[in-house]
């Protein structure tokens, strides 16, 4: 499973850290962006918020995981239109599923600290839903 986004520095760190977090070892999460960023602060804060560490994440793009790991992916879930399009691009050469997932970009926010901290929380609480959802995972009886 790969998540894919512009950056890889808001959105595919989120959804990786919280698939890694729901799903345990049973399936392998990374993500890469069509560009390289920085790892945003608020994603590692609203993170924070659910006990998920995604501090030392490096943003990496494809090319980079591409040699850092191989793009050996059955699924690779895109969350902005330049990562869809080069997701595809990539389906000519591996043989994975690429599914479109629109998702907010949180750093459009302007406001205060906690309107903005808030942009943040909303995106991954969407994307912990989407991935609940999709990959069908049922809560535990210690939530």
């Amino acid at each position: 499973m790969l998540f894919a986004c512009g950056l890889n520095s808001v959105r595919s760190p989120m959804a990786a850290g919280l698939f890694r977090q729901l799903m345990g070892r049973s399936a392998y999460a990374g993500s890469a962006g069509v560009r390289k960023g920085e790892l945003d602060p608020f994603a590692v804060g609203a993170m924070e918020e659910l006990g998920i560490d995604i501090a030392k994440h490096k943003p990496m793009t494809f090319e980079e995981l591409e040699d850092w790991e191989g793009l050996n992916f059955d699924l690779i879930v895109t969350l902005a239109p330049e990562a869809h399009h080069k997701a595809l691009e990539l389906t000519r050469s591996i043989a994975a599923e690429v599914e479109y997932w629109p998702t907010t970009d949180p750093t459009a926010v302007d406001g205060s600290r906690e309107q903005r901290l808030q942009a943040y929380r909303e995106v991954r609480d969407q994307l912990l839903e989407r991935i609940k959802s999709r990959f069908g995972w049922q809560a535990g009886g210690n939530e």
